[in-house]
């Protein structure tokens, strides 16, 4: 946790000295919500490289960070030309006044 400047750095770091054991750090940096923290993770990952199964999350999660970005790309193009109505909540107290300007206004029997 912390700034994501700093995580991205710690992780460019790991990439640098290339030690097999920063791997676990790194992957739980891969998981960041920040993606240039994760690419930074991710690219120090590959830098160290050291088996294929990492290898291939790595390729899985590029992967899937280019799905979220086309998905949420296309939701966007899909809902720019709709038009969206905010609901306007009815202030009850305003109602209540509104009704006793209407009774004062009629005459007392």
């Amino acid at each position: 946790k912390g700034n994501y400047r700093t995580r991205r750095l710690a992780a460019q770091a790991l990439e640098l000295i290339g030690d097999e054991s920063s791997v676990p750090y790194l992957l739980k940096a891969m998981n960041d919500k920040v993606q240039n923290v994760s690419i930074a993770a991710l690219n120090a990952l590959e830098a160290i490289n050291v088996n294929d199964e990492l290898t291939l999350s790595i390729i899985k999660k590029r992967f899937d960070w280019v799905r979220e970005l086309r998905e949420k790309k296309e939701k966007f193009d899909a809902s720019k030309g709709q038009k969206s109505n905010i609901y306007k909540w009815e202030r009850t107290t305003k109602k209540n006044f509104e009704m006793v300007k209407e009774r004062l206004k009629r005459p007392i029997r």
